[in-house]
C-alpha cells in the first residue's frame, strides 16, 4: 500500500459523500461515485484500499455492487463497509452474505467511522504484506511461480478486453549445473541474484513483472508489449548478464555466465489460454539451447481462425449435395 490509502465512497446523496469525505480526508485519499455502475468502473480502473458503500441506491444497489466486487479477481480482497440507514437484522445478514466486512449505520458517528476504517485498512495492509511474502522468491526478491500462476491469467483476461499485446519471456542460465559443481552453491546463489538484478534493470515499466520460475529459470510478464519491444527487452537482459563477466570455466560457449531467452508475443483474445504463452516461450528457449545458447528467439502467437457461420453452412450444403 503506497502513499495514503484510497477510500472509495459510494453514495447517491452528495451530502453524505461530503460529510464522510470531511471525516476521512485528513488521513486518506478520498474518491467517490454516485452509482454502483460508476463505482465498478472506478474500482476496476484503480482498485481502492477500502469501499464505503451505501445500500439503497437507484439502479445497482449496494448488495449487488458488493457481490460484483467480490466476484472480480482483482477486487475480491478489497474490504467493503456498508454505510446505511437500514437497521433490521436481516439487512445486516444480507450485507455480510454479499461480502461486506462491517456495517456503519447512519447518521454517521465520525469517531466510530474513523475507527472502523482505520482498523480495516490496517488489516488489509497486513494481509497484503503476507500475500506479497507468499508470492516472492526469498533468494532473488522477484516474484515466484505462485505469483506467475495468479498474474498471467489475470493479465491475459484484462488485455483481452482491448485485444492488446502480451509478451512472455523465459530465461535460463546456460550450463548452471556445471557452474554450481565447480564454484559451489553459495556462488551459485550470488549468480542467481546478479541475474535477477539484470532482469529488473531491463524492465522499464511499473507493470512489467519478473519472476523466478524455478532453479536457474526465470520468467517475465510484459503487458502491452509488442514483439519487437519484447525482443529488445530480452536482448537487453542477455547482453547485460554477459557484461557482468561472471567467470564460468565450465561453460561450453563462453568464459563467462550467459543466458538464453525464449519470447512469446501475441494479442490477447477471450478464450485463448494463457498456457499458450508459456509453451511457446518454452519452445523458443529450447530452440536457443539447440542452436548454440547465449541468444534470444521469439515467436508471434497467431490466434486460431474462427470459421464463420456462413462458411460452415456452405460446407454442409456442399457435403450434402455431393
Amino acid at each position: 500500500m503506497m502513499g495514503r490509502p484510497v477510500i472509495l465512497i459510494v453514495d447517491d446523496e452528495i451530502s453524505n459523500i461530503e460529510m464522510i469525505g470531511a471525516v476521512l480526508e485528513d488521513s486518506y485519499e478520498v474518491r467517490f461515485a454516485r452509482s454502483g455502475e460508476e463505482a465498478l468502473l472506478q474500482a476496476r480502473a484503480t482498485p481502492p484500499d477500502l469501499v464505503l458503500l451505501d445500500i439503497v441506491m437507484p439502479g445497482m444497489d449496494g448488495y449487488e455492487l458488493c457481490r460484483r466486487l467480490k466476484q472480480d479477481e482483482v477486487l475480491a480482497d478489497v474490504p467493503v463497509i456498508f454505510t446505511t440507514g437500514l437497521f433490521k437484522p436481516e439487512d445486516e445478514v444480507r450485507g455480510f452474505e454479499a461480502g461486506a466486512i462491517d456495517y456503519v449505520t447512519k447518521p454517521i458517528q465520525p469517531l466510530v467511522l474513523q475507527s472502523r476504517v482505520r482498523n480495516h485498512v490496517e488489516l488489509k495492509r497486513m494481509r497484503d504484506q503476507l500475500a506479497d511474502l507468499a508470492m516472492t522468491d526469498a533468494l532473488t526478491g522477484l516474484g515466484n511461480r505462485r505469483l506467475l500462476e495468479k498474474l498471467l491469467p489475470s493479465e491475459a483476461r484484462r488485455l483481452a478486453r482491448d485485444g492488446d499485446w502480451l509478451s512472455y519471456l523465459m530465461l535460463d542460465i546456460d550450463f548452471f549445473k556445471q557452474f554450481n559443481d565447480i564454484y559451489g552453491h553459495p556462488k551459485g546463489d550470488d549468480c542467481l541474484r546478479a541475474v535477477a538484478d539484470q532482469i529488473r534493470a531491463a524492465m522499464r515499466r511499473s507493470n512489467d513483472v519478473g519472476l523466478r520460475y524455478g532453479g536457474e529459470e526465470f520468467a517475465c510478464i510484459l503487458p502491452k508489449t509488442d514483439p519487437p519491444s519484447a525482443l529488445h527487452v530480452a536482448e537487453s537482459m542477455r547482453r547485460q548478464v554477459e557484461e557482468l563477466a561472471i567467470p564460468h570455466s565450465r561453460s561450453k560457449i563462453s568464459p563467462f555466465v550467459t543466458v538464453s531467452i525464449g519470447v512469446a508475443s501475441g494479442r490477447c483474445i477471450h478464450g485463448l489460454s494463457e498456457e499458450l504463452w508459456i509453451t511457446t516461450a518454452d519452445a523458443m528457449l529450447y530452440e536457443c539451447k539447440r542452436t548454440g545458447r547465449n541468444q534470444t528467439a521469439g515467436h508471434i502467437i497467431e490466434p486460431p481462425r474462427v470459421e464463420s457461420a456462413f462458411l460452415r453452412a456452405e460446407r454442409r450444403v456442399r457435403g450434402a449435395s455431393g
